[in-house]
């Protein structure tokens, strides 16, 4: 499974930006997806998840600000962060577990780096 991540960039505090991860390979299945994040010198920390069935996860320093959302036709996720704090500045990396043939494991994206100026 490839994900493939775009989207980062540079915004002012406040600003919004939207990250999208895509799904690709051959008989794969995903359970899970979502977004990590890892500023510097920090360990890199779950940003916000979606399951198959709907389950949303969200870092609690991103509640009512980051909505994620997925497109199951397209295998794609998407991260809309709003209302961005320079605290936001890390790399961004897409996760995602998923089975392909018969084994299950994790997947990961490169990364995309957002930068919020104050």
């Amino acid at each position: 499974v490839q994900l493939q991540a775009s989207g980062g960039g540079l915004v002012q505090a406040g600003g919004s930006l939207r990250l999208s991860c895509a799904a690709s390979g051959s008989d794969f299945s995903i359970n899970g997806i979502g977004w990590y994040r890892q500023a510097p010198g920090k360990q890199r920390e779950l940003v916000a998840r979606i399951t198959t069935l709907g389950r949303l996860d969200y870092a609690d320093s991103v509640k009512g600000r980051f909505t994620i959302s997925r497109d199951n036709g397209k295998n794609t996720v998407y991260l809309q962060m709003n209302s961005l704090k320079p605290e936001d500045t890390a790399v961004y990396y897409c996760n995602a577990d998923a089975v392909s043939g018969s084994r299950w494991a994790m997947y990961w994206g490169q990364g995309t780096q957002v930068t919020v100026s104050s």
